[in-house]
């Protein structure tokens, strides 16, 4: 993808690529597939005769596909055309979309999960990476704020599309709906897509590849266990440990290939610290995002009695803002630099989840949604910036693994963030629950602290966005060649 990089002809000034937009389309539809079935795991439960505990597993698998196949789409997006990288992503992706629709048992919808999350893992990084090659340095974040629309507000407003559709029919017609959109967004993108550049011939380590699968994959697979009872808890544990232990041979390996081979995942990404701090704090706010969309479908719906349509309905003004203003926060990053946006998107993502510790039985359902818009466009503000200024401190020939890295973790974050507040909330409501308290005002307690505790995590945003620098600094986005080994600055 990166080399060879064909000429093309000037896009209008002020003009998103054509390439870029289509990506993003298709990007849009396959991201919201991941959080689409929140709130049909009753429905999935009461069809498919399935305990919570297997249901839930319809979007951790997916979760898991991610962030096991991430890490090779660095790889994978050097060796092929942009049209072959989205005709096979968009193809796998239906393929598995079509299956779920007619998945006559669970475990054929947990496959056609698991296959339209392969499909998926590639979309992300084939988009950033050619928005990196085909848009200039100074468009870049307005043209980054349409992006964050796919990236971003397609997990967010996948209850409340969910929550919509639920209501014309069976958990089927999810699948069923989207299928024929992807079908025409694929079309559509191969007569008009062009290729940016030419594949590049490159071997691939596949003891990294399996390293990586299984670190991490494991890893992901043991933190969606710590949000369970009993005995899977330690199981959960021993799995992490399992995984951080399979990921530091990843690195090992891949530190190894650096000086004799290709790495799978060229770690050189970190050692630019505006990338590094990038990281940091984007991994963070998909942790806040997921979390407090797995907190409010339980309590919206298990205690104030929503019906999915409604919880659907509450959640939607608050991803909606979220898309609107990402466009417009682009262009004020363009216009005024990254500390205008990031630091108070930092301080409304505290001052939001901090908010959700008072919820109650007779909280006002404006003050829900009040709270919700404000973290949701506290995220529009920190994730455009943030994007924009991390993979623009990278040199060109490490485009491809500074996306697959950033995807890769904000799978890990998305499954430690749900992962951390189901477990904080059930150990809290079965200590009150213990001591005599009722399960209600139980329940309540451990959201509380739920929710407290993701407040807490998310103050190390207002650190980091505070060490971040206003724009890409000269000495930090080099015109490198693809041959070049060391970034300069950081």
């Amino acid at each position: 993808m990166t080399a060879a990089i064909q000429e093309r002809p000037a896009e209008k000034a002020g003009r998103i690529p054509t390439v870029v937009r289509l990506l993003v389309l298709a990007t849009f539809v396959v991201i919201l597939n991941e959080t689409i079935l929140v709130n049909a795991i009753p429905r999935l439960m009461d069809s498919l005769h399935i305990t919570e505990q297997s249901a839930q597993w319809v979007s951790t698998a997916f979760m898991l596909t991610m962030a096991a196949v991430i890490p090779v789409t660095g790889w994978f997006l050097q060796r092929v055309t942009t049209r072959q990288a989205y005709a096979i992503a968009m193809g796998v992706f239906l393929a598995g979309t079509a299956l779920s629709a007619v998945a006559p048992s669970f475990e054929v919808l947990l496959l056609g999960r698991i296959v339209q999350a392969a499909g998926t893992a590639v979309m992300m990084p084939l988009l950033m990476t050619t928005l990196m090659i085909v848009v200039p340095e100074h468009d870049r974040g307005r043209v980054m704020g349409n992006v964050t629309l796919a990236i971003s507000v397609a997990p967010a407003l996948g209850p409340a599309v969910s929550g919509l559709v639920l209501q014309l029919g069976s958990w089927r017609m999810l699948f069923v709906v989207v299928l024929p959109i992807a079908a025409l967004v694929t079309l559509f993108g191969l007569r008009k897509m062009d290729n940016i550049g030419e594949p590049q011939v490159s071997s691939i380590d596949w003891l990294s590849v399996s390293v990586a699968a299984f670190g991490f994959g494991g890893l992901v697979y043991g933190l969606s266990l710590l949000g369970e009872s009993g005995d899977r808890v330690g199981l959960g544990i021993g799995i992490v440990v399992a995984g951080v232990a399979a990921i530091a041979v990843f690195v090992v390996r891949q530190l190894k290939l650096q000086r004799t081979g290709v790495p799978l995942m060229d770690l050189r990404t970190l050692k630019h610290r505006t990338y590094g701090l990038s990281l940091a704090l984007i991994s963070v706010g998909f942790l806040a995002m997921l979390g407090s969309m797995i907190l409010l479908p339980l309590y919206l719906q298990n205690m104030r009695g929503l019906s999915p349509l409604e919880t659907g309905l509450l959640v939607m003004p608050g991803g909606l803002a979220m898309g609107v203003l990402g466009p417009t926060v682009g262009k004020l990053f363009d216009r005024f630099g990254s500390r205008p946006l990031v630091l108070p998107g930092s301080i409304g993502m505290v001052l939001s989840l901090g908010g959700f510790t008072q919820v109650s039985m007779t909280m006002p359902y404006w003050q829900v949604l009040g709270l919700h818009t404000l973290l949701m466009v506290s995220l529009a503000a920190t994730f455009t910036p943030v994007f924009t200024l991390g993979m623009g401190a990278l040199p060109p020939h490490l485009y491809s693994h500074g996306s697959s890295m950033l995807g890769t973790l904000q799978q890990v974050a998305a499954a430690f963030g749900t992962a951390l507040v189901v477990t904080v909330m059930s150990a809290r409501s079965g200590q009150l629950v213990a001591d005599g308290v009722a399960a209600a005002p139980a329940a309540l307690s451990g959201m509380r602290l739920a929710f407290g505790v993701a407040a807490g995590l998310t103050v190390v945003t207002i650190l980091v966005a505070a060490k971040l620098p206003p724009r890409i600094a000269a000495t930090e986005a080099p015109e490198h060649d693809s041959a070049a080994e060391q970034p300069i600055g950081s």
